[in-house]
C-alpha cells in the first residue's frame, strides 16, 4: 500500500500542528505493535495451557475407561501442549511401542484417537499380520529409547 500523502499547509502553525500530529501517530504505532505482540504472546501462551489440559484430560478419560475417546486432541494440539509421543499396544502380541506424533505423515488436524485403526505392529507385519494397534495414552517423552522398527 502506498504511504499517504498529507499536503503541506500554507501556514507555519498550520505545519507545526500536522507535523505534531504526525509524530503522534508513529509514536503510538510503535505503543500499539508492542502491545500487541504483548497480548499475541499472552494468548500463545494460554493456547499451550489449553493443549495441555485437553491432553492430560485426555489421558486420564483413557485410563478411566480404557478405549479410544471421542474426542481427541488432534495431533497439533497435543504437540503444541508438549505431549508429542504416543504409547501403543499391539492388540496381537502386546508389544508396546511409543510413536512420535511429530514424525507421522498424517494431517496435523488428525484426532489421536483416529491413529488406532491406522497404526499397526511392525513386529506382527513379518508375519504378515496387520492387527491393529490399542491406544494406551499420551506422553511428553518416550518410556524407552526404541529399537528401530
Amino acid at each position: 500500500m502506498a504511504p499517504k500523502h498529507h499536503a503541506t499547509p500554507l501556514s507555519g502553525g498550520d505545519r507545526k500542528a500536522l507535523a505534531k500530529e504526525l509524530g503522534k501517530a508513529r509514536a503510538m504505532t510503535t505503543i500499539l505493535a508492542a502491545q500487541s505482540a504483548e497480548a499475541r504472546a499472552k494468548g500463545e501462551a494460554l493456547i499451550k495451557q489449553a493443549d495441555r489440559l485437553l491432553s492430560e484430560s485426555w489421558n486420564e478419560l483413557m485410563w478411566a475407561s480404557g478405549g479410544p475417546i471421542d474426542p481427541s486432541p488432534s495431533i497439533d494440539q497435543a504437540i503444541n501442549g508438549g505431549y508429542s509421543w504416543l504409547e501403543i499396544e499391539c492388540s496381537r502380541c502386546r508389544t508396546k511401542r511409543d510413536v512420535d506424533l511429530a514424525a507421522l505423515c498424517h494431517p496435523p488436524t488428525t484426532f489421536v484417537h483416529d491413529l488406532a485403526s491406522r497404526l499397526r505392529c511392525s513386529r506382527c507385519a513379518k508375519a504378515n499380520r496387520r492387527p491393529p494397534a490399542t491406544l494406551l495414552q499420551l506422553a511428553q517423552r518416550p518410556r524407552q529409547a526404541a529399537p528401530e522398527t
